[in-house]
């Protein structure tokens, strides 16, 4: 350290202290104060030094005196080292010297163990026969006993030889040969413990001692197993026969009885009854429960507590029934068996009849699943690729069953409803449902594919259904003479579709939750949904398709020359409608509202056509006065018919109007008001297109093309179109209205 350097410091670092305390003149009377506090400060540092340089000291002294002493101890050491080393230098010649010794001791060692086992070397045969006796008399304590003596003097005798330097082998031989009924004697008292260990659950119910006397031989040969090994790993020398592991082998008697009697309630095969696995599957869940209580309430007392034999009987059974149900799935299932598989595997085992049933309460969460996910998902596929081959054969045979139905010429069937009716759905629906009940008892996973196939199923019956209805209405209309119910026929086609609309709605709402099930799901219910609320708009038109065809000739001689003054072909319009409609009574609520809301716009759009398509002129404002008028009563009589048949329903829709609104425009005699009248039609029905005024300006017959054209452009001009597009009416089904001639 640079002293010099830190007195400098020091120095600077004081005056620095003395400036700061002595900035102002008041302070100078201080500085006898400050002088004072320096001192103490200073003498207080010189103390701590003082006491710190003698403390060092004081460990120094104490230092060496101890190097002293660890000299001298060194010293010490080297010279008892010096006089060991002296000492071993005679070792050899000691060693020889004591050899007679050694060899006397091994003799007298010999001769001991001999003397010792000298009555047992004698009596080999005579004791073997006796431990036989005993065995084939139950005595098996005492047999095991006379065992054991036997085993240890053989055994003494061959550690006597095994620790000879130089032994010979043809002794070793001669003893063991001379032993050998003992080993015999051992295997034949194994098989005897196998034979009361693999009895044990009906054992333990009778006679419990016995099971309790093989635990306890057991439990002496575990023991002496463990001294062998020890013995084994100081000299090695391991006894013939050793180590015996009977407590493996009992518990390898448990695991192959279990599995046999796991195996064993299949009493009969798919051949001989239809219902073998249900009730092999109840057999065993009889079996496990019973025997897991017999375990429980008698073999616990019995096994010695470290064997855990509830746990151990119950892994057993938990892995032969593992193995088993892997050969029942290997070896094929049919039809619901995949159900009863499942059901039983994921609920019945692990649930209160069983396991977890108040008396068991076994916990099997430590064991692994009796089937991987895998093979339960191998298994879910395999039921829905059965269940999928069902759908389609069921369905198409609903089908053929429907088409013949169409065929009978005789009035439907009708419900406690007066609905016309067919069974299709009811046959569809119920096979649906019973089928998502199966899978709902089976798993969620199971039930979400089955409710996907399901819906799947019924939207493919959809298609092939229309596709018939479809050829059904073609082929009667070739000929409409061979199906006179064909009308009744086609109802009962809407309500079903009707009815399978609900059934979907059903399913969704049953079996669909929002947030759980993936958006393709929600899909797939709004396609099928749709598919059948598409047909039955579809079959209610085909329905209305038989009346319009009886009704064409009258629509066609409507606004003609022969048809003025003249309002029979309305009326025959109407009693024909009231005719048919008298059949639609038999239509559901929902579907009578689309049949009558489609009828009246059917009826609109074929007037109006009638109108528009300028099969005649009027020549005359009084011709024109009369043809409004009669319109206008036509439509007032095709109003009150409709009011009458479907009052709610009537007075919702407007068509009818239309045609009123027509018959004001042929009326009007005003040219300006003429012009209003066409944008108040323009207003009221935006579809309305330029041909359609046109046409209706010619009808007057005091309107030249050109100033028909050049109106109808100008009543459009003030037409107001919503997101580039206009209000659907009337107008929109009214097709087919060409103008002759264009300027």
């Amino acid at each position: 350290m640079d002293f010099d350097n830190l007195e400098i410091k020091a120095k600077e670092d004081a005056k620095k202290r003395v400036q700061q305390l002595l900035q102002r003149v008041d302070q100078l009377e201080k500085v006898d104060q400050y002088k004072r506090r320096v001192e103490r400060k200073k003498a207080s540092v010189e103390s701590m030094l003082k006491t710190a340089m003698q403390s060092q000291l004081d460990g120094v002294r104490v230092g060496l005196n101890q190097l002293q002493v660890s000299l001298k101890d060194v010293q010490e050491i080297k010279e008892n080292l010096k006089s060991l080393e002296d000492f071993f230098g005679v070792v050899p010649e000691l060693s020889n010297k004591l050899q007679e010794v050694r060899e006397e001791n091994m003799r007298h060692s010999q001769y001991v163990t001999a003397m010792e086992n000298l009555k047992h070397i004698f009596t080999v045969p005579e004791s073997v026969e006796r431990t036989k006796q005993w065995i084939n008399e139950g005595k098996l304590l005492h047999a095991h006993q006379s065992l054991a003596d036997l085993e240890n003097s053989r055994d003494d005798l061959l550690f006597e030889l095994h620790k000879l330097p130089n032994q010979d082998p043809l002794d070793t031989r001669m003893l063991k040969e001379y032993f050998d009924e003992v080993n015999n004697l051992s295997i034949y008292f194994s098989k005897q413990i196998k034979l009361i260990i693999g009895r044990t659950l009906n054992t333990v119910r009778k006679e419990p001692t016995v099971i309790v006397t093989a635990l306890r031989i057991i439990e002496r040969e575990e023991k002496a197993d463990a001294e062998a090994q020890e013995r084994f790993g100081r000299s090695g020398f391991m006894p013939p026969g050793r180590p015996k592991n009977w407590k493996k082998m009992a518990m390898d008697v448990l695991d192959d009885g279990v599995a046999q009697r796991v195996e064993g309630t299949q009493t009969n095969d798919r051949s001989e009854d239809k219902m073998w696995l249900v009730k092999h599957f109840e057999l065993n869940r009889m079996l496990i429960s019973e025997d897991l209580q017999v375990v429980k309430d008698l073999c616990v007392p019995c096994f010695p507590p470290h064997y855990n034999i509830l746990n151990v009987f119950v892994e057993m059974y938990h892995n032969a029934l593992s193995r088993h149900l892997m050969n029942i799935s290997r070896n094929g299932l049919v039809g619901n068996e995949y159900i009863t598989f499942l059901n039983w595997v994921l609920h019945t085992y692990n649930g209160p009849e069983l396991m977890m049933n108040p008396e068991l309460n076994i916990n099997t969460s430590s064991l692994k699943p009796l089937l991987t996910s895998e093979e339960v998902t191998d298994l879910e596929n395999q039921y829905l690729k059965i269940l999928e081959a069902n759908f389609i054969e069921w369905m198409n045979r609903t089908l053929e069953t429907e088409k013949q139905e169409w065929q009978k010429i005789s009035p439907p069937e009708t419900n406690d409803d007066q609905y016309f009716i067919t069974h299709a759905p009811l046959i569809i629906s119920s096979m649906v449902t019973e089928n998502l009940k199966l899978a709902h008892s089976t798993s969620q996973q199971l039930t979400f594919k089955a409710v996907q196939l399901s819906i799947m199923q019924v939207t493919r019956f959809g298609n092939i259904y229309r596709d018939a209805i479809i050829l059904f209405k073609t082929s009667h209309f070739e000929d409409r003479k061979q199906n006179p119910y064909f009308t009744n026929h086609m109802i009962k086609i809407v309500n079903n579709c009707l009815a399978f609309e609900e059934m979907a709605n059903q399913i969704k709402l049953e079996h669909w939750k929002p947030g759980i099930h993936d958006m393709m799901a929600a899909q797939s219910f709004e396609t099928l949904r749709i598919t059948f609320q598409n047909l039955r708009r579809e079959s209610a038109r085909y329905l209305l398709e038989e009346a319009f065809l009886d009704l064409e000739p009258h629509f066609q001689e409507c606004v003609t020359a022969k048809w003025i003054g003249n309002s029979s072909a309305v009326e025959t319009i109407r009693v024909t409608l009231e005719d048919y409609i008298s059949d639609y009574r038999h239509l559901k609520p929902e579907n009578f509202e689309i049949a009558i809301t489609e009828c009246m716009n059917t009826v609109a759009k074929k007037y109006i056509t009638s109108m528009l398509l300028k099969k005649m002129t009027f020549k005359t404002s009084d011709d024109r006065k009369e043809g409004a008028n009669q319109i206008k009563n036509e439509a007032e009589i095709l109003q009150k018919f409709f009011m009458r048949t479907a009052p709610e329903i009537a007075s919702e829709n407007e068509c009818i109007e239309a045609i009123k609104q027509l018959a004001d425009v042929l009326e009007n005699e005003d040219s300006e008001m003429l012009s209003l009248d066409l944008h108040a039609l323009v207003e009221k029905y935006p579809d309305v297109t330029e041909e359609h005024l046109i046409q209706l300006l010619l009808l007057r017959g005091d309107v030249s093309k050109s100033e028909a054209r050049e109106m109808a452009t100008f009543a459009l001009s003030s037409r107001k179109e919503k997101d580039g597009k206009h209000s659907k009416t009337i107008f929109s089904l009214v097709k087919g209205i060409q103008v002759s001639y264009f300027l």
